[in-house]
């Protein structure tokens, strides 16, 4: 099984919080090589830290041909800036340097831009903004009345689904759908949680429900329509799509599970890596918990969050 990215998108957790009230938990961005058939799996699995900053590294994405890796970084204790990381160089280069925040970076379906939510320094807006691709340079704003935007995801060139904050105090998440030749968004869903994703090869957007019963959900925006799919992982918020859209990935602290979604067949959450310095290969880093994730298009690399953690040392709390 081949699996492609899906960006996964999300900012801050606290993004209702100026940076300068809370700082993020420290984080790291790690790379992973995929087995070229996911029944291959007889090496310990290996991985490195391409952040290598003692600050927030978060929300990796590939861009389309799988050569880099773009992820939100604060390296100065001030604001989140866009940084990529060149797969077969290990080099990174920053691309943003603005007063404001950027997070949640993924490229946009011209593949000259990328888009991320923009967090303002004067007083926390949060906008879907557009950045040129090769410079960094501002491109534009997506949409100047939709907010406050905390997660993105493109359906196509012209919609994309955004987890939108509720508008007060225990007011719940929406998900909405944004027009951007009319520049309006419609609500799709209400109660979601952060992990909003378009699913390969159906054009649809999955979300998982918040309460008590939790349900990855799928919305099909032509339809405009819901419909349940399966729970999801016990412990886990986060997610990436496969190759063909058929298999869901979350982790549960080191253990990351696919769920293969088969219509009418009892499906289960499925072991696929245990990232503990037990199974996998010494030389890797050793991690707390995994959070965000991103697979590249042509499933040969996983790109995932986690907190680090020191050999010998207490397990962190991933965030």
């Amino acid at each position: 099984m081949r699996l492609q990215s899906f960006t996964f998108l999300i900012p801050l957790a606290l993004l209702s919080a100026a940076p300068s009230q809370q700082a993020p938990p420290a984080t790291e961005v790690y790379v992973m090589a995929l087995p070229v058939e996911m029944s291959e799996r007889s090496k310990p699995p290996t991985w490195i830290n391409i952040s290598n900053s003692p600050g927030y590294d978060n929300q990796p994405s590939f861009v389309p041909d799988s050569s880099a890796i773009l992820f939100s970084s604060n390296r100065d204790g001030k604001q989140t800036d866009i940084y990529r990381y060149e797969i077969a160089t290990k080099s990174i280069r920053q691309l943003t340097n603005t007063v404001d925040s950027e997070y949640s970076p993924t490229v946009t379906p011209d593949g000259k831009t990328f888009s991320v939510i923009r967090q303002a320094a004067a007083d926390g807006t949060q906008l879907l903004v557009r950045y040129d691709l090769a410079t960094g340079a501002h491109h534009s704003v997506v949409f100047e009345n939709v907010k406050p935007v905390g997660y993105h995801a493109w359906i196509d060139p012209a919609h994309v689904a955004m987890f939108i904050l509720g508008s007060g105090q225990g007011q719940p998440a929406t998900l909405q759908i944004g027009d951007t030749k009319t520049g309006t968004a419609e609500v799709a869903a209400t109660g979601i949680g952060r992990s909003v994703l378009v699913r390969p090869g159906a054009g649809t957007v999955s979300y998982i429900t918040t309460g008590a019963n939790r349900m990855v959900r799928e919305y099909d925006p032509v339809k405009k329509e819901s419909r349940d799919l399966f729970a999801p992982l016990e412990g886990s918020q986060d997610a990436a799509w496969g190759v063909k859209g058929g298999a869901l990935w979350m982790a549960n602290g080191t253990q990351i599970s696919a769920h293969i979604y088969v219509p009418a067949l009892d499906a289960r959450w499925q072991p696929l890596f245990n990232l503990t310095a037990a199974t996998a290969d010494p030389s890797a880093p050793k991690i707390a918990g995994i959070t965000r994730m991103s697979i590249s298009p042509n499933g040969q690399w996983l790109a995932f969050v986690a907190e680090p953690r020191p050999a010998g040392g207490t397990q962190a709390v991933a965030r």
